[in-house]
């Protein structure tokens, strides 16, 4: 057998290394990672074997077990992960946010008067979702004599973390964003920079910045949320999962507090605490 044969073979994933490192990842992380998904994971990893001068799957599952290299799983884990997402995106979800949610949440409840408005991106990705939260909510704030809000965004991946913090973005990326908003929280790069804009420090400065596994029992927060986007993220979990993490994210809300969720996602048949109050958006009862 060639070089080149031998090492195109030794870089196809078998059966039983496809389903050590599937199960690793659903213990790890909650991601259910079909069989059907077993070319998916290959190339992904392939890149991360040659970085590492490994030459088969094997010898990366050795690798990765044998040393129990918490950065290892780390690094499998930000490759893995889908990362998908932009400024506004599902707008209606913005809206309701901005016309109904925040309001009431307000008048009854005095989140951003009496005390902050808590609000969570969880799988933040690379921070568009947590900064177009604080740009709706500096415009709502805007309006009003007394109001303060903070925006805690997470994800399981530093890779996308280390670029959300940063705030820099191509201005492809903010073409959903209505341009008086643009103008007012985007600076333009020049230079060395031009093409790219980056979000102003007083929306940067509103949303911090926490890695977080969701399969961590009460997530290490201490504080009650009154909202939670939680979209486009249970689709990577089983059923079981899903309900569960969706429980948890209940006690972390307060009572009449809402759960933003993606629109292919459903929580039907579902024994949690929530009423429907838009499409897609849920409030705990």
């Amino acid at each position: 057998m060639s070089g080149a044969k031998q090492n195109a073979s030794q870089l196809r994933m078998s059966d039983r290394e496809f389903e050590r490192l599937s199960s690793y990842i659903y213990s790890e992380c909650g991601i259910n990672i079909t069989h059907s998904k077993k070319t998916m994971l290959e190339a992904r990893l392939s890149k991360r074997l040659k970085q590492l001068g490994i030459e088969s799957y094997r010898d990366y599952c050795n690798y990765l077990f044998g040393r129990h290299d918490e950065d290892e799983v780390v690094h499998m884990i930000d490759i893995v992960t889908t990362n998908k997402t932009e400024f506004f995106r599902e707008p209606a979800h913005f809206d309701y946010l901005a016309r109904t949610a925040a309001g009431e949440l307000m008048k009854k409840h005095g989140a951003g008067i009496e005390r902050e408005l808590r609000v969570w991106s969880a799988g933040c990705s690379t921070g568009e979702e947590p900064y177009t939260l604080s740009i709706v909510l500096s415009e709502i704030c805007a309006t009003r004599q007394r109001c303060a809000f903070s925006v805690l965004a997470t994800d399981i991946s530093t890779r996308v973390l280390q670029a959300a913090v940063k705030g820099i973005y191509e201005q492809e990326k903010i073409r959903h964003v209505p341009d008086h908003l643009k103008r007012k929280y985007f600076l333009r790069g020049k230079g060395e920079y031009s093409g790219l804009v980056r979000i102003s420090p007083d929306i940067r400065n509103k949303v911090e910045y926490r890695r977080l596994n969701l399969m961590e029992g009460d997530f290490g927060i201490r504080e009650r949320m009154d909202i939670i986007f939680c979209r486009n993220v249970i689709i990577y979990f089983d059923r079981a999962t899903q309900e569960k993490l969706l429980g948890h994210f209940c006690e972390r809300l307060v009572p009449g507090g809402y759960i933003f969720m993606g629109h292919s996602e459903t929580l039907h048949g579902m024994a949690l605490p929530l009423a429907n109050a838009a499409p897609t958006v849920y409030r705990k009862k």
